[in-house]
């Protein structure tokens, strides 16, 4: 779900974008053709930040990714994306995120395969 409002005074966009749970994205987006664009994380660190903006510099349509916390004693980043062209940024962002989820669910995968295997090498041990 998402809702729209409108930044007090300078004509920037803000729109906050809701998942299931209480955390949100609010975006900021600076200029009208969308292709420059910072995503306000909340509750997030360096470990989504760096793991994004690495699986969004990957799309050649970006030309500058970045990512810097707002202050040690928040839990909030901002994120921003400047594409080249006329693809709005919004789209490497929503990639990257799903790219990086199916990296994670790889991993995870992985992971469990390998202990499923183990286990069931220490059971044959055993008897």
């Amino acid at each position: 779900m998402a809702g729209t409002g409108t930044g007090s005074g300078s004509g920037t966009a803000l729109e906050t974008v809701r998942g299931t749970g209480s955390c949100g994205i609010g975006i900021q987006a600076d200029g009208t053709d969308g292709n420059c664009v910072t995503f306000v994380l909340h509750d997030e660190d360096h470990t989504l930040g760096n793991s994004l903006r690495y699986m969004v510099m990957k799309n050649p349509d970006v030309e500058f990714c970045g990512y810097c916390i707002t202050h040690p004693s928040e839990s909030k980043i901002n994120f921003r994306i400047q594409t080249r062209g006329a693809l709005p940024a919004v789209e490497p962002f929503r990639k990257g995120l799903n790219d990086l989820m199916s990296v994670c669910q790889h991993v995870l995968n992985t992971f469990e395969r390998s202990v499923k295997e183990f286990r069931a090498q220490k059971e044959e041990e055993m008897q």
